[in-house]
């Protein structure tokens, strides 16, 4: 299983950009997919997920501004981000996991419950 990201660029504040995740192998159909970003001497936190039947949750500093998606027929997620601020910036990483089933936060936003990685991507968000 292969995860491959891709989307991220720069652009001015107030912006928008489209990450998209690809999933190669067997498992998209019943994988829990979510989307995380992490700054230099940061933790990855979790800024999207969405379960295998498109139920979708995020947290507030990024509501409302950032949507996830999933395409089975293309095995794809995408993370499309809008109103993009500064603080946005980082190394975006979309990730799998085939035990969560639900967005309960306790198991749905701990990085090591995730089986597979994408390889990450750069967004820089300039002010």
């Amino acid at each position: 299983v292969q995860l491959q990201a891709s989307g991220g660029g720069l652009v001015q504040a107030g912006g928008s950009l489209r990450l998209s995740c690809t999933i190669s192998g067997s498992i998209f159909s019943f994988a829990f997919m979510g989307w995380y970003r992490q700054t230099p001497g940061n933790q990855r936190e979790v800024v999207a997920r969405i379960t295998q039947s498109g139920i979708t949750d995020y947290p507030d500093s990024v509501k409302g501004r950032l949507t996830i998606s999933r395409d089975s027929a293309k095995n794809t997620v995408h993370l499309q981000m809008n109103s993009l601020k500064p603080e946005d910036t980082a190394v975006y990483y979309c990730a799998a996991a085939v035990a969560i089933t639900d967005l309960d936060v306790t198991t749905s936003t701990a990085a090591e419950r995730y089986n597979y990685w994408g390889q990450g991507t750069q967004v820089t968000v300039s002010s």
